[in-house]
């Protein structure tokens, strides 16, 4: 029987605790991630973290399109261009430095942008070595990412959040819960000035390591990060050295809300076995690793976990009970199109060199950054060409073609599955009503995800296309249904279709996934002819089209007992192989789902 959690101090009262320790030791922390919709409850505790941090420290707001240049730092343009040498000017990270950094709608922050964020957080310090010149800048700041996301799977990337030492939920605190806390300005600011002088011991930094394994937490930075916070804490109560109570605050804080599974229960109290007899005088004695663990040490660590247990959402407590895991740290598993970048319109991911008459959007800030450094060397130039001395109508910028820069951006193209569904004899004798089952439930997710799908079936001497691409979840289903099934298996015909409507996909500017569901048992050739070995060749041949067209696809072999030729099929088209011999409906829809579902890096190819 589980045991009741015990109760502890409301979510408001966590969140003012966390503004506190965040403004007593920002850098040390790491930062808050803060999940909460736009409203005056966010508003009012980011007021609280304004007035609890030092008079006079930087806080900085970082939208969420801003450029490295502007980040980290690079060329000030307007003093080069008056100066005419290059001129460095430092970027938000630098400018912060003692202070804050508040990110925008930091779920849709890139994962590129989260790594230059967190490279920064490590090092204490941002290096800088582009257009001229060479930046070493001090960065000891602390990041404040404000989640806006509304579903579970829309969080900042695993890279920065693992770097934050707190992180909040806002989504059950009422207004009229956020009350003006005790915590003043005042005693922040002398816990600030104590800070240096708390000290841990052993135990506390193995109690909380300890901690951080029975709640299934893989990272090596969380136990670090409770234990800034809890020296953070022991500043805060006037405290030289850190106690349990600290422990506690930090496992509640840190700790709880990265809990990926629920803490093992401790075992059933056995009786106590008889006092061995007093070792004989030149007994070995026992050795000290051999020794059981402190009960102390022990009985603090169980302190821990219950406090980090009390912390955790009842959400995450009621998955963590079924054996879910905790918060999804993988993408959505909706499969994404593949990026495609465009000289007009996306998302902005920087500039290249260019020239716009070919369609492409002039850069003017980058084009002039890069013509800057050269205006004295130019000007020079000109004079030495005009006799020695400048000409009276000559440019005060002279920009020439090989500065030009242009937009480049990145958009996501639309997703369109093609399911390849073999009708065979073989395959209605074995699996066809199975995988008449996945399908459907495969077309539901992709009307979901709102993807175009289509359908193919191959039986006889051909393959025949059933549904073309569509976002009709209800002519799918139709059609799929009204599938017979028998005769041959004209595998190179199937992949023929599959390759001509895959490669009609592409020129639409589409990113077309194939899923074949088959047991790959080829008998029927492109001509139509029943000839076992001559189809396998020909099968093994349109197969070989599919890879060099770089088509991502999956084989899902359907046979009652993974076969050879299904194997050897998949590894000629460069899919994913997926043998399922013994499943219904549902499993081959969940397996092909958890197949696919690789957004970032899609099908690796079968080697």
């Amino acid at each position: 029987m589980t045991q009741p959690v015990p109760e502890g101090p409301s979510p408001w009262d966590d969140a003012v605790l966390a503004a506190a320790l965040f403004a007593i030791d920002p850098a040390g922390t790491g930062g808050v991630a803060l999940r909460s919709l736009t409203g005056p409850v966010r508003d009012r505790w980011l007021a609280l973290l304004r007035e609890y941090l030092p008079e006079g420290a930087p806080l900085r707001r970082l939208p969420i399109h801003v450029t490295d240049g502007r980040l980290l730092g690079g060329l000030d343009l307007a003093a080069t261009l008056r100066a005419g040498r290059p001129v460095a000017e430092r970027g938000i990270l630098a400018e912060a430095d003692g202070g804050v950094v508040v990110i925008a709608t930091a779920e849709r922050l890139g994962t590129g942008m989260a790594a230059r964020i967190g490279g920064a957080l490590d090092a204490g310090e941002v290096f800088v070595e582009r257009d001229g010149i060479a930046l070493r800048m001090a960065t000891r700041i602390g990041v404040v990412a404000l989640d806006e996301g509304m579903a579970d799977d829309e969080r900042p990337p695993p890279a920065l959040l693992d770097r934050l030492g707190f992180h909040l939920d806002f989504s059950s605190i009422r207004l009229d819960q956020a009350v003006r806390p005790s915590v003043t300005a005042t005693i922040v600011a002398a816990a600030r000035a104590r800070l240096g002088q708390v000290a841990a011991d052993e135990k506390i930094m193995e109690a909380l390591c300890g901690a951080a394994m029975g709640l299934g937490i893989d990272s090596i930075r969380a136990p670090i990060l409770a234990l800034r916070v809890a020296r953070a804490s022991a500043a805060l109560e006037a405290r030289d050295n850190v106690t349990d109570a600290d422990a506690r605050v930090a496992a509640r804080l840190v700790l709880g809300p990265r809990a990926t599974i629920l803490p093992a229960p401790p075992p059933p109290e056995e009786p106590e076995p008889p006092e061995p007899p007093p070792p004989e005088q030149g007994e070995n004695q026992q050795n000290e690793d051999d020794k059981p663990q402190d009960p102390g040490e022990q009985e603090l660590q169980e302190i821990l976990l219950e406090a980090a247990q009390a912390a955790m959402p009842a959400g995450l407590l009621a998955q963590l009970q079924l054996g879910g895991g905790g918060r999804s740290r993988t993408q959505s598993s909706g499969r994404a199109g593949a990026l495609k970048q465009s000289t007009l319109r996306g998302r902005p991911i920087g500039t290249r060199a260019g020239d716009p008459r070919s369609g492409a959007r002039l850069n003017l800030v980058e084009t002039l950054r890069v013509a800057a450094p050269w205006q004295r060397l130019r000007r020079h130039e000109a004079a030495q060409a005009a006799g020695g001395e400048r000409a009276a109508n000559a440019p005060r910028v002279e920009v020439r073609r090989d500065d030009f820069r242009v937009n480049r951006y990145k958009q996501r193209t639309e997703t369109t599955t093609i399911f390849v569904v073999d009708a065979s004899g073989s395959a209605a004798l074995h699996r066809l009503g199975e995988a008449k089952g996945a399908v459907t439930l495969l077309l539901a997710d992709c009307y979901v995800r709102r993807d175009r799908v289509a359908l193919l079936a191959f039986r006889g001497r051909e393959a025949e296309l059933l549904l073309p691409p569509t976002n009709s979840l209800v002519r799918a289903k139709r059609s799929l249904a009204s599938l017979p099934g028998g005769g041959g298996t004209p595998v190179a015909a199937a992949l023929d279709a599959a390759m001509a409507l895959a490669d009609a996909v592409k020129r639409k500017g589409q990113t077309p996934i194939v899923i074949i569901l088959t047991d790959g048992r080829a008998n029927i050739a492109r001509d139509g002819q029943s000839d076992r070995p001559r189809a396998e060749e020909d099968a093994l041949s349109a197969a070989r089209l599919l890879r060099a067209a770089r088509i991502t696809s999956l084989l899902v072999d359907t046979s009652p007992r993974p076969q050879a030729q299904a194997q050897k099929l998949a590894a000629e088209m460069g899919a994913r192989y997926l043998p399922l011999p013994f499943a219904d409906a549902a499993t081959l829809s969940r397996a092909v789902k958890a197949t696919t579902a690789e957004p970032d890096r899609g099908l690796a190819p079968a080697r």
